[in-house]
């Protein structure tokens, strides 16, 4: 008799996205909440973990299946992540303006457009060849995670709260998703030079706070 499981794969390779998903949840929960704070250390920590989960998944010999699923369950995770989290966020934070709500649709939208030609076009080269990707084509949805909390910090520090900056950067994010210009895929010092950018981030978010009090 067949054992029964639970659907999916829960091998240690798909553990960093689950649990960037998880931070993702709780950053929308913190922005319902208006704890923005809070939300965007979720974010940053969402960051972190799809920064490495691939390398992750590169250190166990998969099935076709696997992979597979490696591809979907990352994109759809990045959607929560950094394509819903991020519009809640704007959308809180500027209490809930409508016209804030439209550039927030829009960009979600963007985001799961450009996930999911990205999981077609990542099928196809996986097909073709086991090579490690070089570059993206579009701007890659996570790297609203550095964004944010830099717009975030500028505007809390100098006491602005405006909806502005918010709209312009989620407006200029979503056409940088759908562009079709190719960025090199950051490795080695350009991987170390984005960790060196989240925790400077940390650290400018957690001195604004402690200033704001």
């Amino acid at each position: 008799m067949k054992q029964e499981k639970l659907l999916g794969f829960y091998d240690y390779t798909v553990v960093l996205t689950y649990c960037g998903m998880i931070f993702a949840f709780f950053g929308i929960l913190m922005s319902i909440n208006t704890r923005f704070f809070e939300a965007l250390i979720c974010l940053l920590g969402a960051g972190v973990c799809d920064m490495f989960d691939g390398a992750v998944a590169s250190t166990k010999m998969r099935t076709a299946e696997e992979k597979r699923f490696g591809i979907q369950i990352d994109s759809l995770s990045d959607l929560i992540s950094f394509g819903v989290m991020p519009s809640i966020f704007v959308y809180m934070i500027s209490e809930c303006n409508p016209k804030v709500g439209f550039i927030c649709a829009f960009y979600t939208l963007a985001s799961l457009i450009r996930l999911s030609y990205f999981n077609v076009m990542e099928e196809i080269r996986q097909q073709e060849t086991d090579e490690r990707r070089e570059s993206f084509t579009g701007l890659p949805v996570t790297s609203i995670a550095l964004f944010l909390p830099f717009v975030y910090s500028f505007e809390t520090k100098f006491n602005l709260y405006s909806a502005a900056p918010y709209m312009f950067l989620l407006a200029l994010c979503g056409i940088g998703f759908v562009s079709c210009i190719e960025l090199k895929k950051p490795h080695g010092i350009g991987r170390v030079a984005l960790i060196a950018i989240g925790i400077i981030e940390i650290l400018t978010l957690l001195m604004v706070a402690r200033g704001a009090m």
